[in-house]
């Protein structure tokens, strides 16, 4: 009874063997999954890394994409369009709107105003300049006002009637071309053709004009001497801004001249301010320089000329 049962307990227990062993074979082998856990919910993924792939168009949608793009150098200085072309200048280290208005022979006033400059002071180095009058203001300098005729008018229809002596009609014809001509040859005060410069000092000149080393002429005096007007003109820049000119006045004559008087003790003049041939404008100092001295420049065109060839003789 014993031989039995042991038999009996035997064969369950192979059994069950075998059902355990059929259990495992059939069970899919694999990467043992792995639980993520992230804002409260889980998920399984395999433990095996594999090399990412670039996303589909459709999977971007939605997503931040980072795109290589070349490195941007910044928006372009103004005026940059126009480096190196006629009329225009590259500021350079330096430089300031009073220099520039110098060396071009116009007011600094005239040139801020043709670059649009909300604040003349701030000007950085390489924007471009444009140191020439517009096409459409010499052209308006160079000739008279047209009449302007109301929109849409024409002229009148020519009527046929009985034609004057001419004896009679010449002179009302002639005499208004007559007067034109002579009025637009005639040159106006401050014209190139007219301009004479006089002595701006009666001091002894202490030094010559030297393109390299001095740019005009050097006049000995002392403190409060009357520094005078060259010739008519108007009052272009009246300041301290220039390095090296200290206390400066700088005439505009017209559109070819300008005279400059530097190192001055006290300024008797203001910009835009119309002054006489022989007016005081300044009073002789030092500033800025090591003596008391008149520095005193002819510009043509913005270039320094030799004051002693246009000054007349001393008596």
């Amino acid at each position: 009874m014993n031989l039995l049962r042991g038999r009996q307990s035997l064969t369950v227990l192979c059994v069950l063997l075998v059902c355990v062993l059929a259990a495992c074979s059939s069970r899919p082998r694999g990467p043992v999954p792995v639980e993520d856990r992230v804002a409260g919910t889980s998920s399984t993924r395999p433990a095996r890394t594999t090399q990412p792939q670039a996303p589909s168009p459709s999977q971007t949608s939605g997503a931040a994409v980072v795109v290589s793009t070349p490195i941007s150098m910044g928006p372009s200085l103004p005026g940059s369009e126009n480096a190196g072309k006629t009329g225009y200048y590259s500021v350079r280290p330096g430089d300031t709107l009073t220099k520039i208005a110098l060396d071009h022979g116009h007011a600094w006033r005239d040139i801020a105003k043709w670059n649009g400059l909300d604040n003349p002071n701030v000007i950085e180095v390489d924007q471009v300049l444009r140191v020439a009058p517009p096409v459409v203001e010499m052209v308006a300098a160079a000739k008279p006002a047209a009449v302007a005729r109301p929109s849409g008018a024409t002229a009148p229809p020519t009527v046929n009637q009985p034609s004057s002596p001419p004896a009679m009609s010449q002179p009302a014809q002639t005499a208004p071309a007559t007067a034109a001509s002579a009025s637009a040859n005639t040159p106006s005060p401050n014209s190139d053709e007219s301009l004479a410069f006089a002595w701006p000092n009666q001091g002894q000149v202490l030094a010559g004009f030297d393109e390299a080393k001095n740019k005009g002429l050097d006049f000995g005096g002392k403190v409060g001497d009357a520094v005078l007007a060259a010739a008519d003109g108007k009052v272009v820049y009246a300041g301290s801004g220039l390095r090296g000119y200290g206390n400066l006045v700088i005439l505009k004559h017209n559109n070819t001249y300008l005279t400059a008087y530097a190192h001055n003790q006290a300024l008797l003049v203001k910009e835009e301010q119309v002054v006489l041939k022989g007016q005081r404008i300044a009073e002789m100092g030092s500033s800025d320089t090591d003596r008391v001295k008149l520095h005193f420049e002819i510009r043509k065109q913005g270039k320094p000329v030799d004051p002693a060839k246009y000054l007349p003789a001393r008596p």
